[in-house]
């Protein structure tokens, strides 16, 4: 399985357009203490040639023309090694990339019911999507299931979705459904039948059930929620907004943090995504960052690449 990190991002990127805070400025000035990032979104393949995407970034077109795999090959005018696109909630940083997709031809989506309600009742992004091109949505399979490429044939990649705890997007929160009382977020186990390497992706969860940390502690590569380092980060910025768990994230430290929480699982490879702008452990030179990656884990940046 080939899974490449095409942003690691949280909602707005790594430097946001409307922020000076100081990892913001650190990445515009070109020192290399803080990269620049873009939002987070993942493409994973069984055979490098066909490609699917975890959650849709709002960077998606500048996603793609970076990595060579997903640019259109053959005789056909229009093509793309893109097969479909497994979301994990209906947050806009995971799901507004899908207008990017609105010339294709035909549009494979995997979401959860409560996923797919919000984006068709909460922003009618779905129908105003299927003006466009003809939109198919599946399941979020709660059973392992092959994914299927777009001609049909099987693949070698089976994907089974687990409930996570998590918020429900702004614009969906006041909204009543038939599963009113379920997370709006769920995560991804991939596994390679061919050659038993497993991913598990959760780049949104607000806490560690004992469900989710047995979860996390049986793949190969461990993709996980790195937004906040710290429960109140925004307000200690100076810059006013909701707390990590307000917005349905675990902060990295801290006494309840994931990273003290994961310490016992046991994984080749840890990597924090979905890095919001202001977080610490984003400074190449920061004691937060330091403590990570003492910890076992990589701290993700755009384009790094993992074959499992």
């Amino acid at each position: 399985m080939h899974v490449m990190l095409l942003g690691t991002a949280a909602g707005g990127g790594v430097p946001q357009w409307n922020c000076r805070c100081h990892n913001c400025r650190a990445a515009r000035n070109g020192s290399g203490v803080v990269r620049p990032r873009s939002q987070s979104s993942v493409a994973i393949s069984a055979d490098r040639k066909r490609w699917f995407l975890l959650n849709a970034s709002p960077d998606l077109a500048r996603q793609f023309e970076s990595f060579a795999p997903l640019h259109p090959t053959g005789r056909h005018p229009r093509h793309t090694p893109l097969q479909a696109v497994l979301l994990t909630n209906a947050d806009l940083d995971h799901t507004l990339g899908l207008l990017s997709l609105r010339e294709s031809s035909d549009l494979l989506i995997y979401a959860s019911q409560e996923t797919r309600f919000a984006l068709t009742h909460g922003l009618a992004l779905l129908p105003a999507l299927n003006k466009f091109c003809q939109t198919k949505i599946l399941p979020a399979p709660f059973t392992p299931q092959r994914l299927r490429h777009l001609d049909g044939s099987s693949c070698s990649l089976s994907v089974q979705a687990f409930r996570v705890p998590g918020k429900r997007p702004r614009f969906a929160a006041g909204r009543k459904t038939q599963q009113a009382n379920v997370s709006s977020a769920i995560g991804y186990k991939i596994v390679d039948k061919k050659t038993g390497a497993a991913l598990v992706y959760l780049p949104e969860i607000l806490a560690l059930t004992p469900d989710v940390v047995s979860l996390a502690g049986d793949c190969d590569l461990l993709l996980f929620d790195g937004s906040f380092w710290s429960e109140n980060e925004l307000a200690e910025n100076g810059i006013k907004g909701r707390s990590a768990s307000q917005m349905g994230h675990i902060p990295i430290g801290g006494e309840n943090g994931s990273l003290r929480g994961l310490a016992r699982v046991a994984v080749p490879q840890k990597v924090f995504v979905h890095i919001n702008n202001t977080n610490p452990v984003l400074r190449e030179n920061s004691p937060e960052r330091r403590q990570a990656l003492a910890a076992g884990w990589k701290i993700g940046e755009d384009g790094m690449a993992f074959k499992l």
